[in-house]
């Protein structure tokens, strides 16, 4: 389905912008999608008849939701739970709450998907893999593809990535909020993957404030993410704060991997006590609702913080932890690898890769063994288990198998 812009509809139908929003406001365009302030409206929807001495039409029921009025997602808002300040506890009771069955599908899909259920949410988001409503098919899209690669399906993460990607090339003329859309679902995708942008893929900060909030709070999480990877800690620690700031509300999911992105920076910063604090934080958002894969997802670039926070309260969140990081790292390393040559040790057990992230960050031994409450003794055991695996006699060199 094609969407035109409020301006175009109002050329279109020769009546001011204000009244086209008015439209979109009263429920009178069927299909119009709201993006943050403006709307989007399919190309092909006529003018609503005039309603002389009628009162004007009800607008469309909202969802019953579990948490206040002002945080539901507006009418096919993509990504509906991460774009939602649900009360943490009541995650699936909002999901649930949702009246529109796509939207509901879509957002019990995101559930599965952040509580560590890779199957039951590609098995829900394939079903609107194709769908002509380009919200809830990009929604489906970012889904599934990541959802594969914890289930090993790595070409249906491949082929997902791929069609994202011609979205933006076969529609060159979408409304401003559906190219924002679609820009923050590759640049999310690929920087992630710590892969390269596609050519010709626009800076997701020309978009972001067309993003609807929870969509904007995680888009600056990416861009975080990406000022880490180009070793700009500081401007990555700046993004967070900024972000945290100015958020009205607080959208849990993407608040979680905002947190995780702030231990990322302080654990390179070799700043722990700091890192320690947004750790607690993500995980005080996590564990009401079990949405425990952000975790999993990082535990390679925390820098053995799980370990040293959570293994001994939450022994058996842990564990659960620790399994989605090794089925999601090994789908992760198989679609990094080959594309980028970047050969990431892929035969280290989770705690010999922190302790090696550790080390090729420049901690010693004993920083280590402080840090995540190991002895001296076993934190060179794991040095030493970790250069044999590797084939290498130095620490210097374990950089170019670290995600660094």
């Amino acid at each position: 389905m094609e969407y035109i812009t409020v301006q175009k509809a109002a050329q279109k139908w020769k009546i001011s912008q204000r009244l086209v929003q008015q439209y979109c406001r009263d429920g009178r365009i069927q299909g119009a999608i709201k993006f943050g302030g403006s709307w989007a409206i399919p190309e092909d929807t006529q003018k609503p008849a005039e309603q002389r001495g009628a009162p004007p039409a009800d607008p469309p029921q909202q969802p019953v939701l579990s948490s206040p009025p002002e945080t539901a997602p507006s009418l096919l808002t993509p990504m509906p739970l991460m774009n939602t300040a649900f009360i943490p506890g009541q995650c699936l009771q909002f999901v649930e709450g949702i009246q529109d069955p796509r939207m509901r599908d879509i957002a019990r899909s995101e559930y599965y998907y952040f509580s560590g259920q890779p199957e039951k949410a590609a098995q829900t988001a394939e079903l609107y893999l194709s769908h002509p409503e380009l919200p809830l098919r990009l929604s489906a899209c970012l889904i599934y593809a990541y959802s594969n690669l914890s289930i090993g399906q790595i070409q249906r993460t491949r082929y997902t990535l791929s069609a994202v990607r011609n979205t933006l090339t076969a529609n060159p003329d979408m409304p401003p909020q559906l190219l924002a859309l679609a820009t923050f679902t590759v640049t999310t995708a690929s920087v992630l993957l710590h892969l390269p942008l596609p050519n010709g893929v626009s800076s997701l900060q020309e978009h972001i404030r067309l993003l609807p909030p929870g969509l904007r709070m995680f888009a600056l999480y990416v861009q975080s993410h990406y000022a880490y990877l180009q070793g700009d800690y500081g401007k990555s620690l700046g993004i967070v704060e900024t972000a945290f700031s100015m958020q009205p509300q607080i959208y849990p999911i993407p608040s979680i991997y905002m947190h995780l992105a702030a231990v990322m920076d302080y654990m390179s910063l070799k700043q722990p006590e700091q890192a320690q604090s947004h750790l607690l934080a993500a995980w005080e958002l996590a564990q009401p609702d079990d949405l425990i894969e952000g975790l999993g997802e990082h535990h390679g670039l925390l820098g053995g913080m799980l370990e040293a926070v959570l293994k001994k309260d939450w022994p058996d969140d842990f564990r659960r932890i620790i399994a989605i990081t090794y089925r999601f790292s090994s789908g992760w390393r198989k679609v990094h690898n080959p594309v980028t040559g970047h050969d990431v040790a892929d035969n280290l057990t989770t705690t010999e890769f922190a302790t090696a992230m550790l080390a090729a960050r420049g901690w010693t031994n004993q920083e280590i063994a402080d840090h995540m409450g190991l002895s001296l003794n076993t934190v060179k055991q794991y040095m030493s288990a970790t250069l044999q695996k590797l084939s290498i006699k130095q620490r210097k060199d374990l950089k170019k198998y670290m995600l660094l």
